[in-house]
């Protein structure tokens, strides 16, 4: 298991189209891979979970990552995440 975390630094926070091209992407990666935001979980592979925890700008979430090629789809998602949130 490898994670990171990350402070949403876009205005509109965690927002459907962001997270759609954040699914779209993760639809073929091989691990299981969750955003946590304090006592709030989602299955990154999952639009209506994602948008479910919804996720503010400012706050911190925890990206993990548990399975196969877990270090290389972590590293694509932390790209994401810096250029989309």
């Amino acid at each position: 298991m490898v994670s990171f975390d990350y402070t949403i630094k876009e205005p509109m926070g965690l927002h459907a189209r962001p997270a759609g091209f954040l699914v779209k992407k993760l639809k073929s990666a091989p691990c299981k891979v969750s955003v946590i935001c304090g006592e709030r979980t989602a299955d990154a592979k999952k639009i209506f979970s994602l948008m479910s925890i919804a996720v503010k700008c400012g706050e911190t979430v925890t990206v993990k990552f548990e399975g196969d090629n877990e270090q290389t789809v972590m590293d694509e998602v932390h790209c994401f995440f810096e250029q989309n949130f």
